[in-house]
């Protein structure tokens, strides 16, 4: 795991590139990685690189999205990249540190074939402070979990995940679990820790439920 870095707001560039993405979900100190292959995002990370090392990621309103520039969602999270290593055919690999989520209050004209945007932080800046005890039922959550693993003739590795802390366990869940689009938005826009594990609680319920009746899961 990449020890997540200590980040003053200051630090936070209020101009950055965005990385539209259905599906994937960044948390502060979550870590997801990414492998960059289009041009246009290849341009994106050397440009980051030379400059404040950021990139928001951001989900697209219709997953199923065929133009050039879908509509976004309002909030994403802005990640630092770690790790960053280029390959002989020009693409990349690397990590995106979470940091702090975000809420754009503009796009900006594109300069360049990636997109840009203005990022307001100030309602999000206890990202950066270390969470407080989340008073998440681990008994639930982990009974929640099993039923959703159960369904999908999945298993763990229960010892190992008993000894995570709150906030890991409940970020990786998020992040690594195939929920829809929809409800990894829901995941983001959660207040705090809390709420996020509220939420995780019952799409783990629902998604469950619906895989051991062969229907798919939403959250309205």
């Amino acid at each position: 795991m990449i020890t997540p870095p200590v980040v003053a707001v200051d630090t936070l560039s209020a101009t950055i590139p965005v990385f539209p993405l259905s599906g994937a979900l960044l948390l502060p100190r979550g870590e997801l990685p990414l492998h960059i292959f289009e041009q246009r995002y290849r341009d994106m990370v050397r440009d980051s690189a030379s400059s404040h090392g950021l990139i928001g990621m951001i989900q697209p309103v219709d997953p199923e999205w065929t133009v050039e520039r879908p509509d976004l969602y309002g909030i994403g999270c802005v990640g630092r990249m770690a790790g960053l290593r280029e390959s002989d055919d020009g693409r990349y690999y690397l990590t995106l540190i979470g940091l702090c989520r975000y809420k754009i209050i503009e796009e900006l004209p594109m300069a360049n074939d990636y997109r840009e945007v203005i990022a307001d932080y100030d309602g999000f800046l206890p990202d950066l402070d270390p969470p407080p005890p989340s008073g998440t039922d681990r008994e639930a959550l982990f009974s929640a979990l099993k039923n959703y693993l159960d369904a999908r003739d999945l298993d763990t590795d229960w010892a190992q995940i008993n000894d995570v802390e709150d906030e890991t366990l409940i970020n990786a869940l998020a992040m690594m679990c195939p929920f829809d689009p929809r409800e990894k938005q829901a995941l983001v826009e959660a207040p705090g820790l809390a709420e996020r594990a509220d939420v995780l609680m019952a799409l783990l319920k629902m998604s469950g439920l619906a895989a051991s009746r062969e229907a798919p899961s939403s959250i309205q």
